[in-house]
């Protein structure tokens, strides 16, 4: 059963137990360049020094925490491993790779492929060209479905109840930063579905801008997006046209590997509700 978004309560949620303090402490070493000190894991995690520098010597006896200079801690090698592990699982992953090195060989542009987890889009993949300046996406990133292209791609196949959902309470979480307008999205996301493929533009990112395309799976649900992310005079109006027949091109290929089909399907080439623009 598909998870609720940004799905929000009045009520006091249970007290958290040991499992839910370890994962806090792991996420919050992958979030931005490492090692992060105990200070730090403990504000972000709203854990006191004592409870957080206890599941960080637990978790480093497993290998999943390793000790770093000055007393900060980093992502041990067992969690990287198991990572690893389980991304070469993913078939849609494996498909994907191929073909971002294509995009990023054709385009110029940075190419990632992306899978949605509640209300955020998760970067799994990117294929970066050798450049002076660097993108600031990275695998394990995450940013808010409404202000990425994948995010927006991603929300033009989901079914309408649960895009609703989102559209309705997810942009009202995030204050009044530009991209948040629900009519604004709406229209946003009526285009993705109509062209096939969806366009941030500088949401995420300033002078930044996005081309992203879902891909769906054997069962007719969103798997992820694929799409390509370069400065704004790179990405004008002709080369987000020519860019997202690209991106739309190479999602309508790995859906298909994955034995997406029927009207959904077809509408990733730009068939399904208009021509593509």
């Amino acid at each position: 059963m598909p998870k609720a978004v940004n799905t929000q309560s009045t009520e006091p949620g249970p007290a958290k137990g040991p499992v839910d303090k370890a994962m806090e402490v792991l996420e919050a070493l992958t979030r931005g360049a490492g090692p992060h000190r105990l200070a730090d894991i403990a504000r972000s995690t709203g854990l006191s020094k004592p409870t957080a520098h206890r599941h960080l010597r637990t978790l480093a006896e497993y290998g999943f925490v390793d000790a770093a200079a000055g007393g900060a801690y980093r992502v041990g090698p067992r969690l990287l491993g198991l990572a690893a592990a389980a991304l070469d699982t993913g078939r849609d992953l494996r498909l994907a790779r191929p073909a971002l090195a294509d995009l990023r060989q054709r385009t110029g542009q940075l190419a990632y492929y992306a899978v949605l987890d509640a209300d955020e889009a998760v970067y799994l993949e990117v294929s970066e060209p050798a450049r002076e300046y660097r993108m600031r996406v990275r695998p394990g990133g995450r940013v808010p479905l409404h202000r990425s292209g994948a995010g927006l791609a991603m929300l033009s196949a989901l079914p309408d109840q649960r895009a609703e959902e989102f559209l309705t309470a997810g942009p009202r979480a995030a204050g009044a930063a530009r991209g948040t307008d629900p009519r604004v999205l709406r229209e946003a996301v009526r285009e993705a579905a109509r062209v096939g493929y969806a366009v941030d533009d500088e949401y995420d990112e300033p002078d930044v801008r996005s081309v992203a395309a879902p891909v769906l799976g054997g069962d007719g649900r969103v798997a992820g997006a694929i799409g390509v992310r370069g400065l704004t005079f790179t990405l004008g109006a002709e080369a987000v046209a020519m860019y997202g027949a690209m991106v739309r091109a190479a999602a309508r290929s790995i859906s298909a590997d994955l034995g997406a089909t029927g009207p959904r399907l077809t509408a990733l080439d730009g068939t399904g509700g208009g021509e593509p623009a």
